[in-house]
């Protein structure tokens, strides 16, 4: 199992300590120190995960991460800053990271966070590319492996949430889906996002594929239950016609 971890900060003090922490308790470390060399590093060598820090020069933190996000990559970072303003944790995780730690930290800490991360992705990620035939819905082609979807031709915009989320719709079409089931699908078995961003998420969802959001034909409301993905659009489709809901693990 690969065990890399690729550490970007300009701090050569944290730099120097997280390594040598990493390194003692078996994992191999690639460090940078600025996000600038962040893609051509990747070129070069795939890490298990990054280790990212917000507040960088030339190239910070949270524009590092949007960038891998809209190439597509959904390799797993976790973020660090020093400042303590909340906007950053939330727009961090709103572009994707798998987890945030404010400086200063523990370095035990930052170990048990990669730990927790890697074991949650230790499966393929929900929002990664994917060989797979396109899958066609009303006006939509859901295209895995560019990460694409598009309507009549036209390509939309998706966030990789959005995407990861997506996916797990059509791939359990039919089938009536837990909040829990989602949360376990799209994050693994973590009880910190356990919260009202899966309810975001799907508003986002169905602003891009309803005609109405507020009456969705395709993300159907389930009550009592959870959710289901009706690939036809027919109303009334969650009374009758639905595969069992998917077991609780």
């Amino acid at each position: 199992m690969n065990q890399t971890i690729l550490i970007v900060d300009d701090d050569p003090v944290v730099r120097e300590l997280v390594s040598e922490y990493l390194q003692g308790r078996g994992f191999k470390v690639v460090a940078l120190e600025h996000g600038m060399a962040l893609q051509r590093s990747l070129l070069e060598e795939r890490p298990a995960l990054v280790v990212l820090d917000i507040m960088m020069p030339e190239l910070d933190g949270i524009s590092a991460l949007r960038a891998l996000r809209v190439a597509g990559d959904d390799l797993p970072v976790i973020l660090l800053t020093a400042r303590a303003e909340p906007i950053d944790r939330v727009i961090g995780l709103e572009l994707g990271a798998d987890d945030y730690l404010g400086k200063p930290f523990e370095p035990s800490e930052l170990v048990a966070r990669i730990r927790t991360v890697l074991r949650r992705r230790g499966t393929v990620a929900p929002g990664a590319p994917e060989q797979r035939a396109p899958y066609r819905f009303g006006h939509f082609e859901v295209n895995f492996p560019e990460r694409e979807l598009r309507r009549d031709g036209e390509r939309i915009m998706l966030r990789s949430s959005e995407f990861a989320m997506l996916k797990v719709f059509v791939t359990h079409a039919m089938t009536v889906l837990t909040r829990a089931q989602l949360l376990e699908k799209l994050r693994g078995n973590d009880e910190t996002h356990r919260n009202r961003s899966l309810d975001v998420s799907i508003w986002r969802l169905r602003r891009l594929i309803e005609t109405d959001p507020s009456a969705p034909r395709y993300v159907q409301t389930v009550w009592g239950r959870g959710y289901v993905f009706v690939p036809d659009g027919e109303i009334g489709a969650t009374g009758r016609g639905l595969a069992p809901p998917l077991r609780e693990h």
